[in-house]
């Protein structure tokens, strides 16, 4: 049966043994769905996070979903445009259930102002990363990447850990709202600032964030306190970024760690301008476009200029993934790009050893199968020091949002090593449940981003997409159950294409078979990917664990 939703009633977390649909497979999907919304920022508008990262292009089309799922055999496909089922076709047992492509724009069209007229007139929807495609499982989804780049800083800078450290940051939304539970996990001293009180109070109310500081002076206080007693502390402030950071800056203030992770990538649904309220905002949204974007942008030179300043003085400063650079730099910050982004500054050896954000859903609602599983992995990698670490942690700080969920940095052969073991504890019944497994788009062969995931590739090949949609093609002839393409949208659009996947573990062999063809087969191209490009460690990858890649001479 379904579980209450205390944040929102309407939206009910999906579980039990009861099927709707007619397999495991298809109810694993349905689940999926249900759950982007439980732990969405909007479910009422379809809205999961990053201001318009939508699981549903709108609730006809959601109906529509829904209605296929249940009714649909496990020898069809769905077939998803932009969040909107057009076509179920016969195809075969072994072929994904569901394909989508969301938001993918032709090149010279593909443009913030074509995107928004497109929404307007409800032809497209953007899928944001793991939201259109039924992914996301909270905050958690980005933990532990953001713990991992804590810490990489840490070894480099700070003796191994951030106790006694100040960590500046902005954005409490569905991305950025890990920040503050990942910087105190890290031992830091972490100040959060977003534009809105209803999200500081939710990332309090999921054990995310432990203070909510008044104004600014008593934030500094309690900060500078946990830093002198080298405590760790997470602390959130109602304030927008643009008027913070600078504010800091001219007190002589200087973080040890300073990024930001607001909607900057979207001027108009997104960032907050400062000297405008939420409502102000929103009332612009419509007729007020041009003038929004433009206030937008104004605001984010303010903000990367006080970065900026931070990094002169000695900061560890970098982008977190949302184009606040390209946003200053179009805005007349030349030098924006002085800020590195955080793949190729801190996880790119991860990377291109196919390491990267793995994760998995319980669908019996059950979190006694996560734990299941978290001893599984310990048993599995007891010599991996970051996933030993990470698990210990998880456990004891990372609380469940919607379906009991677990995140973990795993690299090729792993993965697929974890999912057909989870897949025979499904078979015996010791786990209540389906389990699926995905993992993040900002994957090793999944994405190209030339501001963000292939920024600086070794062989210059930063614009290059066709590997994301090598990785889908391939996923598809590998019996995924979901296989996804996605392009940017708002402030991404014309910046981006990811492929994304789901794989059902539900106890049949044909599961163990699609577990391990398409897991397996998506890791290997994210190695051939970096080795392709040059990467030592994606070439010694190839060399130790066997990855068929054809080198020419």
């Amino acid at each position: 049966m379904p579980k209450p939703n205390p944040r929102h009633p309407k939206f009910p977390i999906p579980g039990g043994p009861e099927l709707r649909a007619k397999g495991w497979r298809q109810e694993a999907l349905l689940r999926l769905l249900e759950n982007v919304l439980a732990v969405g920022e909007d479910p009422d508008n379809l809205v999961v996070y990053a201001a318009l990262g939508k699981a549903a292009r709108n609730w006809a089309a959601h109906k529509g979903i829904v209605k296929a799922l249940t009714e649909m055999e496990e020898d069809q496909t769905l077939l998803i445009q932009s969040g909107k089922p057009i076509g179920l076709v016969k195809t075969h047992a072994k072929a994904p259930l569901v394909i989508m492509a969301n938001c993918n724009i032709v090149g010279q069209w593909a443009k913030a102002e074509v995107f928004y007229e497109l929404q307007r007139k409800g032809l497209i929807c953007w899928g944001g990363l793991t939201a259109g495609a039924w992914q996301y499982i909270g905050s958690q989804g980005v933990i532990q990447g953001t713990y991992e780049i804590f810490m990489r800083i840490a070894e480099r800078r700070f003796g191994g850990d951030l106790f006694g450290r100040f960590v500046l940051t902005a954005g409490l939304g569905g991305m950025g709202g890990a920040q503050p539970l990942a910087g105190r996990m890290a031992g830091a001293a972490i100040l959060c600032v977003d534009i809105d009180p209803e999200r500081a109070k939710k990332r309090q109310q999921v054990g995310y964030l432990q203070e909510i500081a008044p104004d600014l002076d008593a934030a500094l206080q309690m900060i500078d306190t946990a830093v002198k007693e080298k405590r760790a502390l997470s602390v959130g402030l109602v304030g927008n970024a643009a008027e913070i950071y600078p504010e800091i800056a001219r007190r002589g203030i200087t973080p040890d760690i300073v990024t930001d992770q607001t909607s900057a990538h979207d001027l108009v649904y997104g960032y907050v301008p400062k000297g405008m309220s939420l409502d102000q905002v929103k009332a612009l949204r419509d007729d007020g476009q041009g003038q929004l974007m433009a206030a937008s942008r104004a605001s984010i030179v303010q903000h990367v200029t006080a970065m900026l300043e931070f990094q002169k003085k000695g900061s560890e400063v970098f982008d977190n993934g949302n184009l606040i650079r390209t946003q200053a730099r179009e805005g007349g910050v030349a030098n924006a790009f002085d800020i590195p982004i955080f793949t190729e500054a801190y996880l790119r050896p991860l990377f291109a050893r196919a390491i990267g954000p793995f994760r998995w859903m319980a669908l019996s609602g059950e979190a006694s199968d996560i734990a299941r599983i978290d001893d599984l992995l310990l048993e599995m990698f007891p010599d991996n020091k970051i996933i030993t670490n990470w698990i210990r942690l998880a456990r004891e700080h990372v609380p469940f949002e919607g379906l009991p969920a677990r995140i973990a940095w795993l690299g090729h052969g792993e993965r697929t090593a974890l999912a057909r073991r989870v897949n025979e504890l499904v078979a015996s019944a010791e786990l209540k449940g389906a389990v699926a497994f995905s993992r993040d788009h900002l994957d090793a062969g999944a994405m190209a981003h030339p501001n963000i995931m292939t920024e600086r590739m070794k062989d210059g090949s930063d614009a290059i997409a066709d590997w994301p949609l090598i990785d889908a093609m391939m996923l598809c002839s590998s019996m995924a159950d979901l296989v996804v393409v996605h392009s940017g949208g708002g402030g991404y659009a014309g910046y981006m294409t990811s492929c994304g996947v789901t794989v059902v573990a539900d106890g049949t062999e044909a599961a163990d078979e699609r577990l391990d063809h398409a897991l397996t087969n998506d890791t290997a191209l994210g190695v051939m990917r970096y080795a392709d490009a040059g990467y030592e460690e994606a070439l010694d990858e190839v060399q130790k664990k066997d990855v068929p890649y054809i080198r020419l001479s």
